[in-house]
């Protein structure tokens, strides 16, 4: 699916929540969307966590 398709029902699936639940549900969904874009990132080996996660500094004697 391209990256136009997914914004799309991104932005629909926002406007729902915000016309149904209010602002603070609008709010809610974009960062639990966020949350689960960077999680899909990190899982598909798009992001490197370790040095932020303290894995990268650990060294072998």
């Amino acid at each position: 699916m391209s990256p136009t398709v997914v914004g799309l029902f991104t932005g629909l699936l926002l406007g729902i929540a915000w016309v149904v639940g209010g602002f603070y549900a609008f709010v809610g969904t974009a960062v639990l969307g966020a949350i689960g874009f960077l999680v899909g990132k990190v899982v598909a080996g798009e992001i490197d966590l370790t040095p932020y996660l303290g894995g990268g500094s650990r060294r072998s004697r």
